[in-house]
């Protein structure tokens, strides 16, 4: 009764915007602490997110499986079991094939790379020889040139391999978290109502009814956004790295799988990740044929045209009602605040941001204004 009384003085609405200002205020004047003290708590509690990440993942498998393949079984626990375990092992069966064909291409590639050093130096020269610089800058100087480049190359290859060797043990460390967080998901989808029960009780035990329905209606709407983005992000990679693999095969190039993942892979992070994977493509080619990594690079450049205005508008029909203006903006403030991490997740976050600000602010605002 009392927060009623308060909340009816004519001061109390300019009292809180004032807190909330000053808050906002605070929490920019000390943005990189937050962040850092935000980073850090992601940190250490990695396994547990990413366990919770791929439970998320894998549950619309699981619940694929469950009313699909199942739907005559009346046992409830076993056949929710087997559809997370088909769920699971089909998630290890991906996974697999992918590093399957990475792996051996990627230790393929530095192997031929440490080997041909000096065919490739040869193949710079004679590059240089034969371009307009030959014809502005002296011959001998641009060989001298070429020489430090090439040499500098190989002495900082030198003398980072400790430093190599030690990212090659975070990796390692990294897959081991990552295999622990896979199992630790499991045991999250097959108590996923326990949790989920327990979750809506506290929130009926410290929420009113009112505002917990709201929440409700909030929560299922990020879900359906996100489930919406990951399916037509998952399928819009897969056909972009099938279209690159078809058209490398067609002009007879190198390392089909490993450039056709890496671009697949690189198309998950908007706007910015499809120019990230031509570049690591083309690069690739330009060890082996100038001609051939020019090539990769003008078909990549139409594939994405294709992809930008043509597939992703199809497959997403316009779902998120998210501009393309909002997209780039999200991509780049999400990305400098959460790394890569931010810049995956942009899409969906600024989806939800969107919806928020136009089916509860400003009706809101709108109501409020109308009852003065």
């Amino acid at each position: 009764m009392r927060f009623n009384k308060l909340a009816e003085k004519k001061w109390y609405t300019g009292a809180v915007i004032a807190c909330i200002a000053v808050a906002f205020f605070v929490l920019l004047t000390n943005l990189g602490t937050a962040l850092s003290a935000v980073r850090a708590f992601l940190r250490n509690f990695r396994v547990v997110f990413l366990a919770f990440i791929f439970a998320y993942i894998l549950n619309p498998f699981a619940e694929f499986f469950y009313y699909k393949l199942f739907p005559k079984m009346k046992l409830g626990k076993v056949r929710w079991a087997l559809s997370v375990a088909l769920a699971f092992l089909l998630a290890m069966l991906a996974g697999g094939l992918l590093l399957g064909i990475l792996i051996p291409q990627l230790v393929r590639s530095i192997t031929l790379f440490a080997s041909s050093f000096e065919e490739y130096a040869a193949s710079l020269m004679r590059m240089i020889h034969n371009s307009p610089l030959e014809n502005i800058v002296d011959a001998d100087q641009l060989e001298t040139l070429a020489d430090n480049a090439l040499g500098s190359v190989s002495n900082l290859v030198q003398l980072n391999a400790r430093g190599i060797l030690g990212s090659v043990a975070n990796s390692g460390k990294s897959f081991i978290g990552t295999l622990i967080a896979m199992i630790l998901s499991i045991y999250v989808l097959m108590d996923k109502k326990k949790i989920m029960g327990n979750f809506w009780r506290l929130m009926r035990a410290l929420i009113r009814r009112e505002t917990n329905t709201e929440i409700m209606d909030f929560v299922l709407r990020c879900d359906t956004i996100l489930r919406s983005y990951l399916g037509q992000t998952l399928l819009d990679c897969t056909i972009i790295g099938v279209i690159n693999a078809l058209l490398m095969l067609l002009f007879r190039m190198e390392y089909i799988g490993l450039i056709s993942v890496v671009m697949a892979i690189t198309n998950l992070v908007p706007s910015f990740g499809p120019v990230i994977g031509m570049a690591i493509g083309g690069f690739i080619l330009l060890l082996i044929d100038p001609f051939k990594a020019l090539l990769f690079v003008l078909f990549s450049i139409l594939l994405q045209l294709f992809d930008a205005y043509i597939l992703k508008p199809k497959l997403f029909s316009n779902s998120l009602g998210v501009s393309g203006l909002l997209i780039l903006f999200s991509t780049i403030v999400f990305g400098s605040m959460f790394g890569v991490w931010g810049m995956l997740l942009a899409i969906p976050a600024a989806a939800i941001l969107s919806f928020l600000y136009h089916d509860y602010f400003l009706p809101r605002r709108e109501k409020q204004m109308q009852e003065k």
